[in-house]
């Protein structure tokens, strides 16, 4: 398969990184997991602090990495709204595939400035004082301090994640 590299470790560039921008983290090893849920129930962290890394495309060829806790769903409206497009659409597994070589798909890390993409996050991961997300590998993953890869990777905030309260607006507090 084109691009796809298999990993006996966490990605090497993603460990450059985190190094040359003073993000401390720690490296975890476990089950194979392919979703991010799976990944955080294998690493034994709130699914909430796992963050789930979402590619697309924006209608003018823009491709931007959308990041939310694991138990999310991306809004495409809402993303389209902060990306200041009429649409967006997800990209392929190929297309993260070439976007992201040497690592699996599906287990792309979190820092859309590892491939010159820019990275936004869902309002929620702010809440998280640490995030695990995966390192190029669905058998590694990575715990960093919220803060410290939110500068380094010039995260902006918005909000991506699909409504999940189905109560009338009226009935919500």
């Amino acid at each position: 398969m084109k691009g796809t590299t298999i990993l006996s470790g966490p990605h090497m560039s993603l460990l450059d990184w985190l190094a040359e921008n003073d993000v401390e983290f720690e490296i975890h090893e476990h089950d194979e997991a392919f979703t991010a849920q799976a990944s955080a129930r294998a690493e034994g962290v709130d699914p909430r602090t796992f963050a789930k890394v979402v590619g697309v495309m924006t209608e003018d060829g823009r491709r931007v990495l959308l990041i939310l806790d694991a138990t999310d769903h991306v809004d495409l409206s809402k993303a389209a709204a902060a990306l200041f497009t009429d649409r967006v659409r997800l990209l392929s597994e190929g297309e993260l595939t070439d976007v992201a070589p040497g690592c699996e798909a599906g287990a792309m890390p979190a820092i859309g400035k590892l491939y010159g993409l820019p990275t936004y996050a869902d309002h929620a991961v702010r809440d998280d004082r640490d995030i695990s997300f995966n390192a190029g590998s669905h058998r590694y993953t990575v715990r960093v301090d919220r803060e410290a890869w939110e500068k380094a990777a010039r995260v902006r905030y918005a909000d991506l994640a699909l409504d999940s309260d189905r109560r009338p607006a009226w009935d919500r507090s």
